[in-house]
This record gives structure tokens, sequence and C-alpha cells, in this order.
């Protein structure tokens, strides 16, 4: 964990000093010294950091991490290494939001806001169809029931994009669906984070509980757990943040699905140290993909090109060395 720790740090110092405008590391602990002591005199170096830099740095930890938490819960609360943040329909959800947003020229914030409620709402319909097929497998009529929404929601945005003017809407959608910290800002923070929040802390109060739970529903009901209710707790909280994240970011897809696996490699099953280490792998790994996207290019590339460029071999890697199972 302190390992993690310190690669986080480091990343951060790196993306600080990295950009367009390079930086010396003296001159960061200069502007961070002026910052602490009230200091009014403001250089360029401290607008840069201050108003770009930092307040990135912050949003591709809060977004990685947030991502990465929410795929090692649905993972254990599924029982399959395959199982990723989207697999309720949450993300394309929020991207039909989004998208209907910029459709109809809404301001950011709306977007931001449509996308979210857009994103919950996708989950409760898929919760609702799972309550009419009683009888069967709830976890298999989860993901079906997600599969189907999730298919209809990427349809309607299919629709929308062809619709859209194609000189100004359609190059906002586009490059909305593939993420981006590029324009996020500090308001957007300020609201996101406490969601994440929000949705963090059951996760972490119903630890033991989500362990009990990935043995099987019929060995939870025998350990006195009531499955169903914590189902709806861990859905509810996962959902709230992959949502929240993912309405000021965009999509950005794999974090959930390689982090959590291979956290569970080095930390063990063990959800009270896999949650922890998933997070800080998660925030390291968009930290540094948001930092070769803004300086690798003349243009930025969309981050969610990069983690599937990255994400992919690498997790087909994981899965030809993981030969043992999964557990």
């Amino acid at each position: 964990m302190a390992l993690l720790v310190a690669v986080l740090v480091a990343l951060a110092i790196a993306a600080a000093l990295a950009g367009r405008y390079p930086i010396a590391l003296a001159d960061v602990a200069e502007a961070l010294v002026r910052r602490l002591t009230g200091s009014p005199h403001q250089t360029q170096i401290d607008t840069v950091l201050f108003a770009v830099r930092f307040p990135r740095i912050l949003a591709a930890a809060l977004v990685g991490g947030a991502l990465a938490a929410a795929g090692a819960a649905y993972q254990g609360l599924f029982r399959n290494p395959l199982v990723s943040p989207d697999i309720l329909g949450v993300s394309t959800g929020a991207g039909l939001g989004a998208v209907l947003g910029i459709f109809l020229s809404l301001p950011v914030f709306a977007i931001q806001l449509l996308a979210f409620i857009v994103g919950l709402a996708t989950v409760a319909l898929v919760y609702t169809i799972t309550a009419f097929v009683r009888g069967r497998d709830t976890i298999l009529a989860l993901v079906l029931a997600g599969v189907v929404v999730g298919s209809l929601a990427g349809a309607c945005i299919s629709l929308i994009k062809i619709l859209a003017d194609p000189y100004d809407q359609l190059p906002a959608i586009t490059f909305w669906l593939l993420g981006s910290l590029a324009s996020l800002r500090n308001a957007d923070l300020a609201v996101a984070a406490p969601l994440v929040l929000i949705g963090l802390v059951p996760l972490m109060l119903l630890r033991w509980r989500i362990n009990v739970l990935s043995l099987g529903d019929e060995e939870a009901k025998a350990l006195g757990i009531n499955v169903e209710a914590l189902r709806i707790v861990v859905v509810s909280a996962a959902t709230l943040m992959t949502a929240s994240v993912v309405a000021v970011s965009g999509v950005i897809g794999w974090i959930g699905l390689v982090m959590p696996h291979l956290a569970r490699m080095i930390a063990g099953p063990n959800f009270d140290r896999l949650l922890p280490t998933s997070m800080l792998m998660g925030a390291s790994y968009l930290l540094l993909v948001d930092t070769l996207a803004r300086t690798m290019a003349r243009i930025e590339v969309p981050l969610g090109i990069l983690t599937a460029l990255l994400g992919a071999p690498f997790f087909l890697w994981l899965l030809a060395r993981g030969r043992e199972g999964w557990s």
C-alpha cells in the first residue's frame, strides 16, 4: 500500500511538471509556498498549476479511483473478473443523457446533470426489469437486462448522432463519448467528489459482508446475510460513483475492468484490502494516461482511446497468465 501511494505521488509530481509549458520542480515548490503563505505575488506558473494542472491531477485521481472501486465492487458482487462498472448500463445511460443535452444545446452544467440522472435511471430500469423475471438466477437476470438496456441506450445515441449537426454538435458528442478531463473545472470536482464519497462509504462499511456475498447467495443466506438488500446497496453505491464521474469526464473504459483484476492478483480477494488497492491503482493509471494524452501529440488524445490501447493487450496478458483461475 505504501508503494502504491508513493507511485501515485510520483505520478502527480510528474504530471504537474509535464506539459506544453514545462515547469521545474523548484518552481512548483515555490508556487505551493506562495499559496500556503497567502502571498499576493502571483506568476504565470501559479496560474498554470492552480487553474489547470492541479485540478486536472485531482480529477484524474478521483475518476480513476472511483471507476476502479466500482469495478471491484461489481466483480465481487457478480463473482466474475470480466465485469466492469458499466455492466448494468450506467455508462451508456450517462452517455445518452450527455448526448441528448449536447443535441438540445444545453449549458455544460445541464449536460452533466442530465448525464448523471439518465445514468442512474438506466440502472433503476434494469432492476425494474429484473423484478419481473423472478424464479430465474438474479445475477443472470441483472446481466441480461443490463445488456438489453445498454444496447437500447446505445441505439438511441447512434440515432442522435445521425440527427446532430455534423459541423457543431457531432464533434462535441464524439469527443465526449471518448472521455476527457480537458474541460473539467474546480466546480465539477466540488460536485463529483462528495457523490463519490457517499458511494464509497457503504462499500467500506459493508466490506466483510461483500466478502461473504462473493461466496454465493446460498452460503451468504446461511450466514445470516440479507442478500437482496445487500446487493441493492452495493449496486446503488457503485452506480452512484460511476455516474457521478462519468457525468463530468465522459465515458472512460477499461479502468474498472483491468485495475480491480490486477489489484486482486496483488492484494488478494479480501475486499478490505482489495478496495483501497484498486482505488490507488485506478487513480495512478488514469493519471498516467491523462499525462500521456496531453503531452504525446500536438493535439490532446481522448482518454478512451488510450485506455483501450493500453488496457486491452494488458488484460489479455492477465487472462493468459491467470491459468490457476479466479477467486
